[in-house]
C-alpha cells in the first residue's frame, strides 16, 4: 500500500491534520505522521516532535521552554531536512504532504527540497500566491495557495485540502504506461547571446543518440541544473555559458550562487566547459542599473535586461574563480576557449567586442587550471561557430564513451 507522510504542526492545527490523515485513508492510502510542532500533539504521531528536535541536536523540552518561535522553527526545520530523507530511505513513506503559513512553510519545505524529484511533493500555504522561490528552490515542490488561513476547517479551507489531498493521491494511484526510450542524458547551459552554439551543439547530440536538457544560466538555472546534476540524473554536462560567475562577482541580477560549478566534479561524471557570456553582467531595465556603473560599456537588451560588459580586473577576478572550480574535478574534463568572442554581441562589430578584456580571462584560466586534469581546447573562432559547438559536444561523446 502507498503511503503519505503528513508533517505539520499538530499542536495547533491537530484537527485540521486529522481530516487530511482520515481523507487520504479513505482513499485506500496510508498515512505516516510526523509532528513539527513545538508543543505536545493532539494526537500520536508516527513520529514525535522529540524526535525531530533530536536529529537537529536539541532537546524538545529546552526548545519549549525558550519560548522564541523563530529558533523553534530553524531548529525543527533543520531537524526534519535531516529526518524526513532518512525515513523515505527506509521506505516509511512515498510521498509527502503538509500546510501552514509562512512558518510552517519554512518548517517544512527544506525537508521536501532534500528528497528526490520526482517524489510527490505537496504544500498547502497561505504564501504560495507570492514568490516561493524560498521555498520550492530547485526541487518539485507543488505549492497549492490555502486562499484562507489553514488554521480552521471550514468551507473553503476543507475544499482545498480535498483538491490537495486528491492531487497527491492522483500521483501515487497513476502510473505513465507510455514507454519512453531511455537515452544518456546531458546537460547544456544556454543564454540568449549563445543560442546558436547550444543549438548546433544540442541537434548535433540528439543525431548520436543522447537526450539533451538545455538550462537557461539565469541563476534558477544554473542551480537547477547542479541540483539535477547532484541527484544522479545526468550522465555529461556540456557548460558552454557560465555567464552565471560574472553576475555571482560583479553584482548582477542573475547569479547562481557560490556553488555553481561544483556538481560535476563532484559526481565524476564528464563535462566540457566555455566562458559563454562572460563578457556580460545582468541588471534590469535601465534604470536599475547601479550609479557605480553608469559611465561603463551597458547595452540595452531589451526593455527589462540591461547588459555590462565586464572589464579586465573583473575578468581577472572571474577567471581566477572559473579555474578554483574546474580545479575541483578529479576526473579529465575539457575547457573550451572561443578566441574570437564568447558571444554574439562580442564579436568583431557588435558593442561588447573585446578581445584585450577577453585575453585577460583566457589568460588567467591558461595560468590558473591544472593541467594535469584539466585539457584546454582553444579554437580560432567564436563560440556561435558550428564547428565550436560540434568540436565541444564530440568531445564530451567521446568522454562518456570513454
Amino acid at each position: 500500500m502507498k503511503t503519505i507522510a503528513i508533517a505539520g504542526t499538530f499542536d495547533t492545527k491537530g484537527d485540521e491534520y486529522l481530516y487530511v490523515k482520515e481523507l487520504i485513508e479513505s482513499l485506500g492510502l496510508g498515512t505516516f505522521t510526523i509532528h513539527t510542532g513545538v508543543f505536545e500533539s493532539t494526537f500520536e504521531p508516527d513520529i514525535s516532535n522529540s524526535e525531530v528536535a533530536e536529529a537537529a541536536g536539541i532537546d524538545i523540552k529546552t526548545l519549549a521552554s525558550k519560548k522564541d518561535r523563530a529558533l523553534a522553527t530553524e531548529a525543527l526545520s533543520k531537524g526534519m531536512r535531516k529526518l524526513v530523507p532518512e525515513l523515505y530511505n527506509e521506505g516509511k513513506f512515498d510521498a509527502i504532504i503538509s500546510f501552514g503559513g509562512s512558518g510552517g512553510t519554512s518548517l517544512v519545505t527544506p525537508a521536501m527540497r532534500a528528497l528526490p524529484i520526482g517524489i510527490p511533493k505537496v504544500m498547502v500555504s497561505t504564501v504560495a500566491s507570492g514568490n516561493t522561490e524560498q521555498y520550492v528552490g530547485t526541487s518539485d515542490i507543488i505549492m497549492v495557495p490555502s486562499v484562507v488561513d489553514v488554521s480552521g476547517i471550514n468551507s473553503i479551507s476543507t475544499k482545498i485540502f480535498t483538491n490537495s489531498v486528491f492531487a497527491i493521491a492522483g500521483m501515487l494511484k497513476f502510473e505513465n504506461k507510455k514507454v519512453v526510450d531511455k537515452k544518456p542524458l546531458v546537460a547544456a547551459t544556454m543564454f540568449g547571446v549563445t543560442t546558436p552554439c547550444i543549438t548546433a551543439a544540442r541537434e548535433y547530440l540528439e543525431k548520436r543518440g543522447y537526450e539533451v536538457l538545455v538550462f537557461h544560466a539565469t541563476g534558477i538555472g544554473g542551480r537547477s541544473m547542479e541540483s539535477l546534476i547532484d541527484g544522479g540524473f545526468i550522465e555529461g554536462v556540456l557548460d558552454l555559458t557560465t555567464t552565471e560567475w560574472a553576475d555571482e562577482i560583479i553584482g548582477g541580477v542573475l547569479n547562481a550562487g557560490p556553488h555553481r560549478l561544483e556538481a560535476a566534479s563532484k559526481q565524476n561524471i564528464p563535462q566540457v566547459v566555455s566562458v559563454g557570456a562572460l563578457d556580460m553582467c545582468n541588471f534590469g531595465s535601465f534604470e536599475t542599473v547601479p550609479e557605480k556603473f553608469m559611465g561603463r560599456n551597458l547595452y540595452k537588451h531589451n526593455p527589462t535586461v540591461t547588459l555590462m560588459r565586464t572589464n579586465k580586473e573583473e575578468n581577472e577576478v572571474i577567471g581566477t574563480k572559473l579555474a578554483e572550480k574546474l580545479n575541483l574535478a578529479k576526473e579529465k574534463i575539457a575547457l573550451f576557449i572561443p578566441l574570437k568572442g564568447v558571444s554574439s554581441i562580442d564579436v568583431e562589430g557588435q558593442p561588447f567586442y573585446g578581445p584585450e578584456e577577453d585575453k585577460v580571462l583566457f589568460d588567467r584560466l591558461r595560468n590558473g587550471v591544472n593541467k594535469n586534469i584539466i585539457e584546454m581546447v582553444e579554437m580560432n573562432c567564436a563560440i556561435n561557430d558550428v564547428e565550436f559547438a560540434e568540436a565541444a559536444a564530440q568531445k564530451l561523446i567521446d568522454m562518456m564513451e570513454k
